[in-house]
């Protein structure tokens, strides 16, 4: 069974400015996304899923997913505000859904194969696809207890121009997860990297740390525990306006009741993403840099 991929590309890129998912960044015009399906078809994946918001579904298929029809099966899910438990009310000044793992609970109908989960502006790197493929593809759909992720060294995951969100990693002596924190806002300052707690203090980080950049190896089994972790948080904190269900949350809680296992995967592969759009011209110099060494072909998709 091959596995899935799954994709969110349903945010705002308010940092950002614009809908980078789709900005153009490859010497043919191709998108991180463009890298990461090429990167999954090279390493086996057999379909690939999006989630996308409502508003963007035609422009998305009309510049990107048309052109992977004839590689590998697509389909796609939207994530609405909306799509919540029922008798739940909803602050009338929120904007944005409920985050990570709200994403993966709308794509719950047409995941039925183990997948892995992938931001859609972020560069993973082609080894990173193949240690997941590799996992996944050893796995049953049924089984709730074995899951996974791609771990990163936070040092080489940071953003020249601004702050950060990152998941960091807590792991035991067999490379399995104990916890993920998620920090909101990590920084290099004054030669120093360094995180803003609750308080506004800072503490220091060392650079080698393991962080979570959102790449996610699950089965089917695991999101009936989702939707109902879903249910509990949407009961607590469905006013809020800003209250996100991130995938760290759920997979922490799932950690500490035992009811799965993450194992972190060890891969070569070097991320970078495009937080700021001062990132741009870096990511296009690395991407260029990849081009002549050959590690993609001229056209991707010909």
């Amino acid at each position: 069974m091959k596995p899935t991929l799954l994709v969110l590309a349903a945010g705002l890129g308010s940092r950002y400015g614009g809908l980078k998912q789709m900005d153009p960044l490859g010497p043919q015009g191709e998108s991180i996304i463009d890298y990461s399906v090429y990167d999954a078809i090279q390493a086996g994946f057999g379909k690939v899923v999006f989630i996308l918001r409502e508003e963007i579904v035609d422009d998305f298929y009309e510049l990107f997913a048309n052109r992977y029809k004839k590689f590998i099966k697509i389909g796609h899910a939207v994530q609405r505000l909306t799509d919540i438990p029922p008798g739940i009310s909803l602050n009338p000044d929120r904007l944005k859904p409920w985050g990570t793992g709200h994403a993966v609970l709308a794509a719950s109908d047409i995941l039925t194969e183990p997948f892995a989960v992938i931001n859609g502006d972020d560069y993973y790197g082609k080894d990173a696809f193949r240690v997941m493929a590799d996992f996944l593809g050893n796995l049953d759909p049924n089984n709730v207890s074995s899951q996974s992720m791609v771990g990163y060294s936070i040092s080489n995951t940071l953003s020249e121009n601004g702050a950060v969100a990152r998941g960091i990693c807590s792991v035991d002596q067999r490379m399995v997860l104990t916890s993920v924190v998620e920090r909101t806002h990590i920084e290099r300052k004054n030669g120093k990297i360094i995180f803003l707690n609750e308080d506004s203090s800072e503490t220091e980080l060392m650079g080698d740390e393991i962080v979570s950049m959102n790449f996610w190896g699950f089965t089917p089994a695991v999101l009936p525990y989702f939707n109902d972790l879903f249910q509990e948080f949407m009961i607590e904190k469905g006013m809020e306006l800003k209250s996100e269900f991130y995938i760290p949350y759920a997979v922490n809680l799932l950690i500490e009741s035992k009811t799965i296992e993450v194992k972190v995967l060890e891969s070569n592969a070097r991320w970078f993403g495009v937080t700021y759009q001062a990132d741009r011209q870096n990511v296009q110099e690395r991407i260029s840099a990849m081009y002549r060494d050959g590690v993609y072909p001229e056209n991707l998709w010909k």
